[in-house]
């Protein structure tokens, strides 16, 4: 699977696995099913309620903790640096682990704590060998400059909802200008890309599915790309977007917005 550096210096899997809505013995067994056939990236979040599962599935597989490169987020109510050390405290407790590799603002505060507050914890976080790397999440332009301004630490990634019918290629533009790498959330669009009827014909030509083909339009662009999964057909299908590619012609279809 393809790697893409981040401005820290470290690697992070172009391909992940989200894990919204998953939760306890469904969490845990998509999680295993998942490092099984060959996912190293898996996101999460406080807000998600599943990063106990996710702590123990890894542990049941005794996965190398080397081997695992794992996102987790501050959710927007605990920005204050008090409170920004205290979730994620939880969070590494309910994870038993160590450090996360990425460590994301969710999105922007709803009761003005100014982001430069919030970055002070995570450099603080940083310092400690706690988090190796940090980004935000659901940031728009002018939300991702004054984070810019506000970081000593390179921003690494701006997460945000992304998908062909939700073309994000003007965030996607000026965050790559200033070198943060764009991951896509709900890069399915929830499922309702699946009978989308230009995905279909142009998987046709492939012999791929909708969602395949949607999926790769994101990570043919070098966007960190984190579907949901419930079932182990769907991890597996998923995963099947790197041996193959789309036109030049197919692609400009689909950033036209289709």
């Amino acid at each position: 699977m393809k790697n893409i550096r981040l401005p820290s210096g470290h690697e992070i899997p172009i391909f992940g696995l989200g894990t919204w809505q998953l939760k306890d013995r469904q969490c845990e067994r998509i999680v295993k099913e998942a490092v099984a056939l060959g996912y190293t990236h898996i996101d999460t979040a406080w807000m998600y309620q599943n990063q106990r599962a996710i702590g123990k599935a890894l542990r049941d597989i005794r996965v190398d903790r080397e081997d695992i490169f794992l996102t987790t987020k501050i959710w927007g109510t605990h920005l204050r640096h008090a409170d920004v050390l205290a979730q994620f405290e939880e969070c590494l407790s309910d994870l038993q682990m160590d450090y996360v590799d990425l460590l994301l603002i969710h999105h922007p505060s709803r009761d003005s704590v100014p982001v430069a507050e919030t970055f002070e914890a995570f450099q603080k976080l940083y310092a400690a060998g706690q988090v190796k790397s940090i980004g935000i999440s659901n940031f728009s332009i002018a939300q991702v400059e004054e984070a810019c301004e506000a970081s000593e630490l390179p921003i690494c990634t701006n997460q945000v909802e992304y998908h062909v019918r939700n073309n994000r290629s003007e965030l996607r533009d000026y965050c790559q200008a200033r070198g943060i790498v764009m991951t896509a959330h709900r890069p399915l669009a929830v499922g309702d890309l699946a009978g989308d009827a230009v995905l279909r014909s142009i998987g046709e030509n492939h012999k791929k599915t909708a969602a395949q083909v949607a999926l790769r339009w994101l990570v043919q662009q070098d966007i960190i790309t984190i579907p949901k999964s419930g079932s182990v057909p769907h991890l597996r299908e998923n995963l099947d977007v790197f041996a193959w590619e789309l036109t030049d012609e197919e692609m400009d279809m689909l950033n036209t917005g289709m």
